[in-house]
């Protein structure tokens, strides 16, 4: 039976590793995936799911506009839809995704952070957190060796800011998870 899965986190958790994973996983079995990843994240290049670890493979992109039920129709058949950066999915895409999994039975594994630097939720994680089938946490750790659930997003001076932009794309030099006592002191 098709589920929506949700595996989300804070930074550096390693979701792309376990995206890649599972697409691999699929593969081996003989079975055909679609990627897909957030068109504003180019930095790996454009259309790319890499991870830290130095794993990659090219991926199709969404942006807010697109229409993901068109997007599936248009594609050859596949066993499993895999999303990077899931936290960009728009709630209608989200529900969009919920009703391929409902409708044309097959299953979509979504990665993505939970919550943005400020401590709330991304519009697309916020979706998956209601209505995904299964939702698991991916663990990272905080300098001091407790779970990181927040991340912290640094100035050009590694100084933690708390004001901007929900979305500045950036990596470990723009942000850094941390334990809830940490962010709160980083931010002081």
């Amino acid at each position: 039976m098709a589920q929506l899965y949700f595996y989300y986190s804070a930074m550096n958790a390693g979701k792309s590793t376990a995206l890649l994973q599972s697409d691999y996983n699929y593969h081996e079995r003989g079975m055909k995936t679609r990627l897909l990843t957030a068109q504003l994240d180019t930095r790996f290049g454009d259309g790319q799911i890499a991870s830290r670890i130095g794993l990659a493979k090219p991926a199709d992109t969404f942006n807010a506009q697109t229409d993901l039920i068109s997007w599936f129709e248009e594609q050859p058949k596949v066993d499993c839809i895999l999303i990077d950066e899931a936290q960009f999915l728009t709630r209608k895409q989200v529900d969009d995704l919920a009703l391929l999994v409902d409708t044309k039975h097959v299953p979509v594994l979504c990665y993505g952070i939970r919550t943005d630097f400020q401590g709330e939720l991304f519009s697309g994680s916020e979706r998956l957190l209601a209505i995904a089938d299964k939702l698991t946490e991916l663990k990272t750790v905080c300098h001091c060796g407790r779970k990181a659930i927040m991340v912290v997003r640094l100035d050009e001076n590694g100084k933690g800011i708390a004001e901007g932009a929900q979305v500045v794309i950036g990596g470990n030099e723009r942000y850094v998870s941390m334990c809830r006592k940490h962010y709160h002191e980083a931010l002081v």
